[in-house]
C-alpha cells in the first residue's frame, strides 16, 4: 500500500486515539502530528497547514493520499486505505 497517511490529531482526543488505533491494527504506517503539543510559531504553522485541508481545523484530520476525512469514520478511512 503506497499511499501517505497522515494525521493531525489532538493528544487529548478520543476520535484521534481510534483513528490511530485503527490504522494501526490495519498496520498502516502513517505519521501524526498532535497540534495540541506545539507552540509558537511551530503550532501556527501546522493549524495553517491544516486549514488547508480542513477549514473548521477539527480534529482528527486525516489524509490519506489525496483524499481528506475529518473525524473518526471508520468505513471511509478503510475505503480510502483500499481495505
Amino acid at each position: 500500500m503506497s499511499k501517505k497517511v497522515k494525521i493531525f490529531s489532538l493528544s487529548t482526543c478520543s476520535h484521534c486515539k481510534y483513528t490511530k488505533q485503527l490504522l494501526s491494527e490495519c498496520t498502516v504506517k502513517y505519521d501524526f502530528i498532535d497540534v495540541d503539543l506545539l507552540e509558537g510559531d511551530e503550532r501556527k504553522a501546522i493549524l495553517e497547514d491544516v486549514k488547508k485541508f480542513n477549514p473548521k481545523c477539527s480534529f482528527p484530520t486525516i489524509i490519506i493520499g489525496e483524499k481528506v476525512i475529518v473525524g473518526f469514520k471508520e468505513k471511509e478511512i478503510k475505503e480510502a486505505l483500499g481495505l
